[in-house]
């Protein structure tokens, strides 16, 4: 199949609320033509070489979701043009994004990465942290972000179950933090193994990219 048939099956599967992140990283602009031509926006990057890339030569009304682990050196490169930076994982951080989207005029559409795998390799807030950020008035400080949300990658295992207690984990944070001046109401969590079940337990963001894209080409990254 190709990517144009790959895309519009997994849309047609996904509920109105549900945002598909089509993950593009390591993938040639043909393919993300092929999806943008058959009327997909949503882009996931990783890299920030390969984004700012991508954003000088593909369509400007492209949005374009930083999905990988971001260094505070590398902000600049991107905070200009992006969409929104999923995997916010430090208050030093979301700062630093803070400082940068000041300087070009802009409020950035961030999320919070929350560390709710069982796996050290995972980057995250602790959910009290989260809880004790919410708390404090340093986050009202910053006029220059827009945290909608949260996101979060599962344990890499076979165990669903254990992959929805820990996807239900983001869902139950989202409900004890949000307010009516900060609804939260975007949550980013599920990816091509794992994404039914991420929307089952009240993710409105999926980030898809093998089984749009076929396989990942590093040799190309």
């Amino acid at each position: 199949m190709s990517v144009k048939d790959n895309l519009l099956e997994i849309k047609n599967t996904l509920p109105p609320h549900v945002t598909l992140v089509a993950v593009s990283k390591t993938k040639p602009n043909d393919m993300i033509m092929e999806a943008y031509d058959a009327g997909h926006r949503e882009f996931g990057e990783n890299y920030v070489q390969e984004l700012t890339e991508k954003h000088e030569k593909l369509p400007k009304d492209i949005h374009w979701h930083f999905i990988g682990h971001l260094q505070s050196n590398k902000v600049k490169y991107i905070v200009s043009f992006v969409y929104m930076i999923h995997g916010v994982d430090s208050f030093k951080l979301l700062k630093e994004i803070n400082k940068q989207a000041a300087k070009n005029n802009r409020v950035v559409n961030c999320l919070l990465q929350v560390f709710i795998a069982k796996e050290e390799t995972k980057f995250g807030f602790g959910t009290k942290e989260c809880e004790e950020l919410f708390a404090s008035d340093e986050l009202n400080a910053l006029g220059n972000v827009n945290v909608m949300g949260f996101m979060g990658m599962a344990s890499n295992t076979y165990d669903m179950e254990q992959v929805r207690n820990e996807f239900k984990t983001l869902k139950q944070l989202q409900e004890k933090l949000k307010t009516q001046s900060r609804p939260l109401n975007v949550l980013s969590f599920g990816m091509s193994s794992d994404y039914k079940i991420a929307i089952e337990e009240g993710s409105t963001m999926v980030r898809i990219g093998s089984t749009i894209f076929g396989a990942r080409n590093y040799n190309n990254g």
